[in-house]
Parts: C-alpha cells; structure tokens; sequence
C-alpha cells in the first residue's frame, strides 16, 4: 500500500477519536478525521457541528458547517444557542477537533490574521467561529495541523483561541473547566503537551519521518519526549474509507 502524508495524518487523527463519544468538529481536516473515525475505529462517534446538528452522518465530506447533509442526515438539528449554552458550556462533549492556520508551543491557535510583513496589508483568515468555546469547554481538544514553520510557529501573529496560554495553571486562572488540546496531530508525527511544562513535546514519528525533520519543520526549538514512538501504517481499510469519503466529497 502507499499513502499520501495528508492521508497519514488522517489517519491518525482518526485513530485519536476511538475512546470518544461526542465530537464537536470543525471544518476541513477534523471534519475528515472526525467521519473516518466513525467510519473504522468509533462507529459509534455522535458528530455535533456548531451549525447545530447533533449526530450527523454524511455520506461525503461536507463542504462547511451549513453543508446542508449535515443536517439531512443527523439524529437533531437544534439552534446555535443550543449548541453552545447546553451541550458545549455545560460539558456535555467529550472531544472538540479543531484545525489551525497557527499554532504555537502552548497549543494556542490563530485563525484571524496573518502578519504579511512591513508595509503589506495583514492576511485575513476566516476566524474564530466556535474555537474559543469549543477550546474552553469540550472534555479535551485533538488538533491536526500540517507540519511547517509556517504553521507551528514561536509567535502567533493574533491569539484566537487559548490553548494551555502561557503555561501550567493558564487555563484554571482564566476559568476555562476543560483540558484544553491533549494532542497535535500532523503530517509528521504526534505532538502532546508536558504534563510539567504544558509546552508541546514531539512523543510518535510516523513511518519514515526522522525527529530532525519534525525539528526542522517547527518554529520553536521541538523537544522530543525521551522515548518517542511510531505510529502504525494505515490499513487498508482505513484508506479505502478515507478515499470514499473524500472522492463523494470531490
């Protein structure tokens, strides 16, 4: 078999999701990872988008949050407010999936605006959405990103969302009741925050990748757990799933 690193990363991510029971997901790779899950190693996987469907089951990876397929085929469609006030404030979903356009060694995401330079206007991005919520009040964050300094960086040019802040203590100082990002999943490998320092640790390489590429490809100095491990090749059963999804999507 062969695969692309997107669909490594896929995979992984995937994977991620085997103990969950709700998912609140974002748009674009987690959306892809979140419906793989249920498709291989969560069948059982309640998929809630902020557009307000709980329980959603496309047939093909949808296209944004008012896809209307999301809400074709989910178990209830329900308000905005709904989502947020009594399912995601209240702690009623384990996982929230989120992507970035910057991350930094905390974990904290930018999706608002990209510094082009001295005498260049700043590039928009699409924003916040429901990240800062989902951040602060889901169970635990999972995160997949693609691996370049361009998106893990030393400095994020605007702070969206508050992954784990400065450090250890941030999130209970601001109030935030969840864990915060347990994982960053990329292209490379597998980054985790220390249970010390809350800074991300590369702790799993995937098949071929070297920690000195991983190092190269990160805006910081990457510190690499003591043991770092190897995630399993994608089966074909996972490919085979991925692709479906992603050919109906095309």
């Amino acid at each position: 078999m062969s695969w692309t690193p997107d669909e490594l990363m896929t995979v992984n991510a995937a994977r991620a999701l085997a103990g969950a029971r709700t998912c609140f997901v974002g748009i674009g790779l987690p959306s892809a990872a979140a419906n793989l899950a249920r498709r291989t190693v969560r069948p059982g996987l309640v998929l809630i988008y902020e557009s307000g469907t709980l329980g959603s089951k496309p047939s093909r990876l949808p296209l944004s949050i008012g896809d209307g397929e999301l809400a074709d085929t989910a178990d209830a469609v329900v308000s905005v407010p709904e989502i947020f006030n009594y399912w995601l404030q209240a702690g009623r979903i384990d996982v929230g999936f989120l992507g970035a356009a910057q991350v930094d060694r905390y974990a904290n995401i930018n999706t608002t605006v990209i510094d082009r330079g001295p005498g260049r206007p700043e590039g928009r991005l699409p924003g916040a959405g429901g990240a800062p919520e989902i951040a602060a009040g889901c169970g635990k964050v999972l995160m997949v990103v693609r691996h370049s300094r361009r998106n893990l960086v030393e400095r994020l040019d605007f702070v969206t969302t508050v992954g784990h802040g400065s450090g250890p203590g941030d999130r209970a100082r601001l109030g935030l009741p969840g864990a915060g990002p347990v994982a960053v999943i990329t292209d490379l490998g597998v980054l985790r925050p220390d249970p010390e320092t809350a800074e991300l640790v590369l702790t799993e390489l995937h098949p071929g990748v070297s920690a000195e590429q991983a190092a190269e490809a990160t805006g910081w100095k990457l510190r690499t757990a003591p043991d770092v491990g190897e995630t399993e090749p994608p089966t074909a059963e996972e490919l085979a799933a991925l692709r479906e999804l992603s050919d109906r999507g095309a």
